[in-house]
């Protein structure tokens, strides 16, 4: 007993399958790929730029500054001028016995002074 159906594709007609349902539909249905691979989609590295780059009263001394030492270089001097700034505002938090919140929030403060004055540009 063997049923024949037909089955056309899109409203355009792009494509008719004709087959008789018991015999040939098992070979159609394991013709017919389990699962769709789809790739992961590019995403992008996060990019941490500053927003005021450029701008800001010290911004070109800065550029100056990066250019004539190297980035390299210049990425430590400027790394090690955050940690021993952090130093002193932990300090002075200490001395005048700040918790640990206030500290991070002066850390921040200073952080967003530095971007708008161009010290991170």
């Amino acid at each position: 007993m063997a049923t024949s159906i037909s089955a056309t594709g899109f409203k355009s007609g792009f494509s008719t399958c004709s087959f008789k349902v018991g015999e040939d539909y098992g070979m159609f249905i394991r013709s017919m790929p389990n699962h769709v691979s789809v790739g992961k989609p590019k995403r992008l590295p996060p990019m941490m730029k500053n927003v005021n780059e450029g701008k800001g009263i010290f911004a070109p001394l800065v550029v100056v500054a990066r250019n004539v030492i190297g980035k390299k270089r210049f990425n430590q001097f400027r790394g090690k001028a955050i940690a021993l700034h952090s130093q002193v505002i932990t300090e002075f938090c200490k001395s005048i016995g700040a918790d640990s919140k206030q500290r991070q929030g002066l850390i921040r403060l200073a952080k967003k002074n530095g971007e708008k004055l161009g010290f991170l540009a």
